[in-house]
């Protein structure tokens, strides 16, 4: 297991997980997202290749609408 922090709270996964895998259990996969992982956005073409480490600190946020 491994720690990183999801938007500013510790949370544990498995050493081997992708970025792809930790938002399918977080259940982030329906919605449109951006995700930062270390103050740096990641993109969507990457997620699946995108190794999480330990100490990472990952921000997701969704689109707010406005007008």
């Amino acid at each position: 297991m491994i720690t990183i922090s999801l938007n500013g709270e510790k949370t544990n996964v498995a050493k081997d997980t992708t970025l792809a895998q930790g938002l399918e259990l977080w259940d982030y996969t329906q919605t449109k997202i951006a995700v930062a992982i270390n103050g740096e956005f990641v993109p969507r073409s990457s997620y699946i290749d995108r190794q999480l480490h330990h100490g990472d600190q990952l921000d997701i946020v969704r689109p707010v609408g406005g007008g």
